[in-house]
C-alpha cells in the first residue's frame, strides 16, 4: 500500500480530544428504526492535532491544528433563523467550549495555568463543515488560519437551496483574509453532478490576492489524490502525517481527517459522516423522514452521496487495517467520550 507503511522519515502527530459543548439529538432522525421517543445528549467534539514542525506564524517547535470548534458558548449569537433549530436541541451544554478546553484541559486539569491560548497559539483551524454545532466561536482564534472545504464560503454568504437558506448563516463567520478553501473536488465536473444536479450548490471561492493565510509550503501542490483505500485525500503537510479526506454528502464542503500517531496507528476523525458507528459498519441504515415539502430527506443534504461516502470511508479504513490499527472517532459519539475521558487534552490518543 503506497504511503501507508513506514517511510525513511516518518512523521507522526499527537491528537488530543477537546470538549466543545453538548447537544441533544432525537435518535429517530439519524438511525432508521430508532425509538421516536428517545433523545440523547451527545458531545460535539473538537480535536487538537500537534505536528512536530515550527509554524510560520509564531516562534514555537510545534504546529497546533484544531479540527472543528463545536458549539458557540453564546447561543444568542446564532442567526435568528437558526434559533428554532438550536432550541430544538436543548438541553445544550456550552461550558466548556473549545476555547475553554484548550486553556484549561479536561476537568480544569491545568489549574490556574493556561495550557494553550486559542488567540495566539493555534496555527490552523480545519472545519469539517459549518453546521451550527461545529462552527463554534471562530473569533476566539484571532491569529489562526481557517481551512474549509470547497464551497463553504459561498454557503455562508448565499446559503444553498431550501434546506440551507442564507439567513441560517452568518456571512462574516470566518475571517476572509485568513480563510482558505481546499481545492474543488475534480469529480464535481462528472459524477458529483449526478447527486447535486439542479441544486444550488455553492461555488468555490479562490483565495484572495491579499490573503494573510500562511499555509504549509506544500500548499501550492495540494490536490485530491488517492491514499490507501481513500479515493480523494490531500496530504496537508506533505509528509503523510495529516490527510484531509473528501467526504461529501452531509453538507457542502464536508471533510474528515486521517492522522498518523505512530508507526502502527492512524486515527480517523469522522466529523458528521454519520452520527452512529453502526451506520459506518452497515449494521444500521441512515434515517429518512418527511421534509415538510412533500418529499423525503435525511440529516444529509444528499442521502445517496452520504451513503457512497460511508462506503468509501469503510473501505479505506479496512484497507489501512490490513497493515495497522485505525481508531475511528465521530464528532457526536457519546459512548466513545465516556470510555476515553483520560485521553482528553492534555492527555493524548
Amino acid at each position: 500500500m503506497a504511503g501507508a507503511a513506514g517511510s525513511e522519515k516518518s512523521v507522526y502527530v499527537t491528537v488530543s480530544v477537546l470538549d466543545a459543548g453538548h447537544i441533544t439529538l432525537p435518535d429517530y432522525l439519524f438511525v432508521a428504526g430508532a425509538d421516536p421517543n428517545v433523545r440523547t445528549t451527545v458531545p460535539s467534539l473538537s480535536f487538537l492535532v500537534q505536528h512536530p514542525s515550527p509554524p510560520a506564524s509564531r516562534h514555537a517547535n510545534v504546529t497546533n491544528l484544531v479540527f472543528d470548534l463545536g458549539v458557540k458558548r453564546d447561543l444568542s449569537s446564532y442567526p435568528i433563523a437558526q434559533q428554532p433549530h438550536v432550541a430544538a436541541r436543548r438541553p445544550i451544554i456550552t461550558d466548556p467550549d473549545c476555547s475553554a478546553s484548550l486553556r484549561k484541559g479536561a476537568s480544569n486539569e491545568g489549574g490556574d495555568r493556561e495550557l494553550l491560548n486559542p488567540e495566539t497559539e493555534i496555527d490552523f483551524v480545519i472545519l469539517s463543515h459549518v453546521h451550527w454545532d461545529h462552527i463554534g466561536t471562530p473569533s476566539d482564534f484571532s491569529s489562526a488560519i481557517f481551512v474549509v472545504g470547497s464551497g463553504t464560503l459561498g454557503l455562508l454568504r448565499n446559503g444553498a437551496g431550501p434546506y440551507y437558506p442564507a439567513e441560517q448563516f452568518n456571512p462574516d463567520e470566518l475571517p476572509v483574509s485568513r480563510t482558505v478553501e481546499l481545492p474543488p473536488d475534480p469529480s464535481q465536473g462528472s459524477s458529483f453532478q449526478e447527486y447535486y444536479a439542479g441544486q444550488d450548490t455553492p461555488v468555490h471561492t479562490p483565495t484572495p490576492a491579499g490573503t494573510q493565510a500562511k499555509l504549509p509550503s506544500i500548499a501550492d501542490e495540494w490536490s485530491w489524490q488517492p491514499f490507501g483505500g481513500f479515493p480523494r485525500t490531500i496530504d496537508f503537510f506533505g509528509d503523510q502525517s495529516v490527510y484531509v479526506v473528501d467526504s461529501p454528502g452531509h453538507i457542502y464542503g464536508h471533510v474528515n481527517l486521517l492522522v498518523r500517531i505512530s508507526d502502527s496507528k492512524y486515527v480517523y476523525l469522522g466529523g458528521d459522516c454519520c452520527h452512529d458507528t453502526r451506520l459506518l459498519s452497515g449494521e444500521k441504515e441512515i434515517a429518512e423522514y418527511d421534509d415538510g415539502r412533500g418529499g423525503i430527506r435525511s440529516v444529509h443534504v444528499h442521502t445517496g452521496l452520504a451513503k457512497k461516502t460511508l462506503a468509501e470511508i469503510d473501505a479505506g479504513i479496512n484497507q489501512l487495517r490490513q497493515e495497522m490499527d485505525v481508531e475511528v472517532v465521530l464528532a457526536h459519539d457519546k459512548e466513545w467520550r465516556e470510555r476515553n475521558r483520560h485521553r482528553f487534552w492534555p492527555g493524548k490518543l
